[in-house]
């Protein structure tokens, strides 16, 4: 690498600067107080982990995202974490071994080996959170609250909306038309990029009865508001039981949420096939004007810890903390005061009151001339016996 380019960083990996450095932080240590007071606890997951154990279960999915490096010490295989998820079901299933419903939270860096799109970063700041030991609704609904109140503390309280799915609506049409697995594959592809004529086309090709032909044409074109609902229980009339029983569940959750945010708007996508691998049931993800992207997402994975010995139903959501602190109100920037250089025992006494306070306090290097540059609007200046804080245009005194 030439010498020009050391200070280059790799394609989509991104570094925080003042003061949006600040801003992150600030919306970090907002959002883990909102989870601590939600009765979730915070949990520090390592960045780098054995390979098999990043890649288990749900991880299975990150695998052409995860960076791999051999162990020096052991020589075994270990990953940068790609996702946080997967860690914190490890510790769910055996570090902390927790009987009934267990709430953690977690905000920590993750790297990929792609970016999920041209705008995206390869290290994002992974926030979320999750509950383990319950398989209710009560669980769905709760972890879908916090991230709307997520999305409310970042101020994006305009226009927001909630997306919600159901992996089984998808999964019981599929299996009743017992398609072959390039058939499966086939149809996979063509939902996922809704591509209609094509799917039109590749149905006309199989020998199905009408019905199921009629429910796999249908299917793709069940989104929109909530009386896509309705409609999706007379056009999957015959489909498997476990598919009307999933409706009648979205069904339930969209009355639920309405109730406890009526201006949120819901939009239903009864073919979401996002994380169909390892999602059990209700998939969502929140919306916002600001993004082009959803901001968050999450959904039900009940069989995460059974590739750890222990299985655990499981909820949760997560976002990129960098994303949200983007589009998100800005925090108020800290002015500060400038305090003059010197080891003067009753300047230095001040400075440490001040700081004891909360005033952030800057003093001044004797050879520094660059005042301007420190972000101070007020000064520390000694009158008589006295330090006193003055504006920085000695206009008047504070």
């Amino acid at each position: 690498m030439a010498l020009a380019e050391r200070w280059l960083l790799p394609d989509g990996v991104k570094e925080i600067l003042p003061p949006k450095a600040r801003q992150v932080e600030m919306l970090r240590r907002r959002l883990l107080d909102l989870y601590d007071n939600w009765g979730y606890e915070q949990v520090i997951p390592p960045l780098v982990e054995h390979l098999e154990s990043l890649l288990t279960g749900v991880g299975k999915d990150l695998d052409i995202n995860t960076y791999k490096l051999v162990d020096q010490e052991s020589g075994q295989a270990l990953g940068l974490r790609a996702d946080i998820t997967p860690q914190v079901a490890r510790i769910d299933a055996h570090r902390m071994q927790k009987q009934g419903a267990n709430r953690l939270c977690y905000c920590g860096s993750v790297v990929h080996t792609r970016a999920d799109n041209m705008l995206a970063s390869r290290n994002p700041l992974q926030l979320g959170a999750e509950i383990y030991g319950h398989a209710g609704i009560e669980s769905d609904v709760e972890v879908i609250s916090l991230m709307i109140e997520t999305l409310l503390a970042c101020g994006l309280d305009e226009e927001l909306s909630l997306d919600l799915g159901h992996v089984d609506v998808y999964r019981g049409v599929v299996e009743i038309a017992e398609l072959s697995a390039d058939q499966q594959k086939k149809y996979h592809d063509l939902v996922l990029k809704k591509s209609l004529p094509d799917l039109t086309e590749f149905l006309a090709t199989l020998s199905l009865s009408a019905e199921i032909l009629a429910m796999l044409a249908v299917l793709p074109r069940l989104n929109g508001g909530i009386e896509v609902l309705e409609r999706a229980k007379t056009a999957l009339a015959q489909a498997p039981r476990a598919v009307i029983e999933s409706i009648e569940y979205l069904c339930q959750l969209a009355e639920l949420m309405q109730m406890r945010y009526p201006k949120v708007d819901l939009y239903f996508d009864l073919a979401e096939l996002r994380g169909a691998n390892y999602h059990t049931g209700v998939v969502f993800s929140a919306i916002s004007p600001l993004f082009a992207q959803a901001v968050a997402k999450g959904g039900r994975y009940d069989d995460i810890g059974a590739d750890f010995g222990r299985l655990r139903a499981a909820t949760g959501f997560s976002t990129d903390l960098v994303t949200l602190s983007n589009i998100s109100e800005n925090i108020e920037q800290r002015a500060g005061v400038l305090a003059p250089a010197g080891d003067e025992a009753s300047l230095l006494k001040a400075i440490a009151e001040l700081r004891a306070q909360g005033v952030r306090v800057i003093q001044k290097l004797p050879t520094d001339n660059h005042e301007l540059e420190l972000g101070c609007d007020r000064r520390l200046e000694k009158q008589a016996d006295n330090w006193v804080i003055i504006p920085r245009d000695h206009a008047l005194n504070l």
